[in-house]
């Protein structure tokens, strides 16, 4: 699979109407992904997502459950023990956060070219993946 990979703040944006720029730049950036069917994320990121936007008060238990379910369509990583290994590797070797780590690996595992994130470096290159910043 070749797509591009969306962390998930991207997705938190989106969903928070406080956001200014940066819901209008996330929504255009998931309507693009749809339309070009190459979103690519993880069940990590689908996780976080659901905790964020709960937490916050951004959307209801079951309007969040309804924005994951639409996900659906979209290449979802599923993280196992290799992966952790794996991400050990990408935080040692690029000095990244745990968390990050985790979500690089599964950028690469699914083959993903970008990884649209506010997390890291924009343009940073991490092997086969580009970091990307779609608010800069």
């Amino acid at each position: 699979m070749s797509g591009e990979f969306v962390d998930t703040n991207i997705l938190v944006y989106a969903h928070d109407r406080s956001a200014g720029a940066k819901h209008t730049a996330s929504i255009g950036l998931l309507s693009q992904l749809v339309e070009d069917d190459a979103g690519a994320l993880s069940v990590q990121v689908l996780t976080e997502f659901y905790s964020a936007v709960t937490k916050k008060g951004h959307l209801k238990p079951k309007a969040a459950e309804a924005v994951i379910s639409d996900l659906a369509d979209w290449t979802i990583h599923q993280p196992g023990h290799a992966d952790v290994l794996r991400a050990i590797g990408l935080q040692v070797r690029y000095q990244l956060q745990w968390w990050d780590a985790l979500i690089l690996n599964s950028a690469i595992q699914l083959g993903c070219s970008i990884l649209w994130t506010e997390d890291l470096n924009d343009r940073q290159k991490y092997g086969p993946v580009t970091a990307r910043n779609p608010f800069v």
